[in-house]
């Protein structure tokens, strides 16, 4: 759209007015084995997929598209992570709910696409959920553009147009229907069915009632796996030794440990779980650019001593969060193909 400072990598038609649709938790892999379930999604053009930042979460990838830079630039490194200088274990941030003692426009410095798009005359909108206006992860991630509230699917195709009546216009819309019905009854299941359908109506009726001169393009923040063999991070649990505060989530978890304690542990937890996880210090999670290539200092300090990615199937439950993150069927924030690949549409 001609925002300075910006590549056009992906090498698509330039317009001056584009939509895009944010299915959250709409990974490419599901999409290729579900996609039978509504006549659009044969129809719309398919892309090469992309990819999720690590971890492959709601937090971090929307901040990832809202900002432009990836999670060590941003500081956004999961769902929940430990606010530095909170005392000993720590306070975690938990970036959908918040703490009012974190200002998010502190939290999260870069400017915004929507920012930079504003002063550059583009006239930006944001539409989804009324209840997302003015929250704090809104603030900290998705800032700078005019906000639309739409609970309905006629509400969201109405609120689209208006977005688009600019003739320099980008719409920014989001829904999370399916990734609720991904957590809660897995992918595959009745629900989870029937929420893809839903969205494939969305994207049906968006394509008829917008402008026909503009790009509209539909893509994801993540994919879902539905969870296998569950480890409690209990404290008789062998592995939480040296733990004093568990962060992330269950497919990517934040571990902080007690000072002077991380080659050990490590050790530990290598050598416990075999070929079940990935486990880096922060000194290798910063040479193996797990969260990019540039890292903040703050971002370093918010990062766990460890990082814990389960392979296949395995979830890594919070011993104070179980019930509830037991009870959830599908996950995400892991490395999996199933995770990571999202798939970018566009239609004709």
């Amino acid at each position: 759209m001609g925002l300075p400072g910006t590549v056009n990598s992906l090498e698509i038609s330039e317009s001056r007015r584009s939509c895009l649709l944010l299915v959250d938790g709409l990974g490419a892999d599901a999409l290729a084995k579900f996609g039978w379930v509504h006549p659009i999604f044969r129809e719309i053009d398919t892309l090469p997929n992309l990819h999720s930042d690590f971890p492959s979460t709601t937090v971090t990838n929307l901040t990832s598209l809202g900002t432009g830079k990836s999670p060590g630039e941003h500081g956004m490194l999961g769902y929940t992570i430990r606010v530095p200088n909170s005392g000993t274990p720590g306070r975690l941030l938990n970036a959908l709910k918040w703490d009012e003692r974190v200002n998010p426009l502190t939290w999260q410095r870069i400017p915004t696409l929507f920012e930079r798009a504003d002063l550059h005359g583009i006239s930006v909108t944001s539409v989804g959920d009324k209840r997302y206006q003015s929250t704090p992860f809104t603030t900290a991630s998705l800032r700078g553009a005019r906000y639309l509230g739409a609970d309905r699917t006629s509400e969201m195709v109405e609120q689209a147009k208006a977005a688009l009546a600019e003739p320099h216009s980008f719409a920014y819309l989001y829904v999370n229907g399916l990734d609720v019905a991904g957590h809660k009854s897995g992918v595959g299941s009745e629900k989870w069915i029937q929420a893809l359908e839903i969205v494939g109506d969305l994207i049906l009726r968006l394509t008829e009632a917008l402008p026909k001169n503009i790009n509209f393009f539909v893509t994801a923040d993540h994919g879902m796996v539905n969870a296998g063999e569950k480890i409690i991070l209990g404290r008789d649990n062998p592995l939480m030794e040296n733990v004093i505060l568990v962060g992330g989530e269950p497919r990517a978890r934040h571990l902080y440990l007690e000072s002077g304690s991380e080659s050990d542990t490590a050790t530990i937890w290598r050598e416990h779980l075999s070929e079940k996880a990935d486990i880096y210090s922060k000194e290798d999670a910063l040479a193996a650019e797990l969260f990019g290539a540039d890292v903040s200092d703050e971002s370093r300090e918010r990062m766990g001593d460890l990082i814990a990615i389960p392979h296949q199937e395995i979830v890594f439950l919070d011993p104070s969060n179980a019930t509830r993150e037991s009870a959830m069927e599908g996950h995400h924030g892991g490395r999996t193909s199933e995770e990571v690949a999202i798939p970018l549409l566009k239609a004709r």
